[in-house]
């Protein structure tokens, strides 16, 4: 075997990760899964302004989804995927935790939907990388009712004084 012929071998030997075309497919399914139902948070979050917006919530979706989907293609048992779970669940906290802002002049804290969004979202990533795209599913259309639901909720329980100010 010539040099060019090793050089290859080793280049679609380190590209085979993925053997089967059904393997490919569930991966690709699982991130896409995880990638569309960020991004409807992400758009849900850019509508209201917020600053963690469309790409922010893709890229959390799908990162998460990619930790566990690495390993459950590492052949990792249920323990060694429970640490990922856990080390991205804390890792999603530093990020968190940037998002949250209290101003040194008053008791207002700002972020907090915010980074319980992206915690959410974490969360919804994680079940799509593992499979469970239903749950992911269902998990997204509750998120995204209870950030829709939060104005006109606040406005009912303020009572009809409050909306005829507006």
């Amino acid at each position: 075997m010539d040099l060019w012929s090793r050089i290859s071998h080793a280049i679609l030997v380190e590209f085979s990760d993925l053997r089967e075309v059904e393997e490919l497919a569930q991966v690709i399914v699982r991130l896409l899964v995880a990638a569309l139902l960020g991004a409807l948070l992400g758009i849900e979050r850019e509508r209201a302004n917020k600053f963690a917006g469309l790409r922010t919530h893709i890229l959390v979706a799908m990162g998460s989804a990619m930790f566990v989907l690495l390993a459950i293609k590492a052949d990792f048992d249920s323990e060694p995927i429970s640490r990922v779970i856990q080390g991205v669940a804390a890792g999603i906290g530093f990020l968190c935790g940037g998002a949250i802002l209290k101003s040194a002049r008053s008791e207002h804290v700002r972020g907090l939907t915010t980074a319980a969004g992206l915690w959410m979202t974490t969360a919804i990533g994680l079940a799509a990388g593992l499979g469970h795209e239903v749950l992911a599913i269902i998990a997204t259309v509750l998120a995204l009712g209870v950030l829709r639901l939060e104005g006109p909720v606040k406005q009912w329980l303020a009572g009809p004084d409050a909306r005829s100010n507006d």
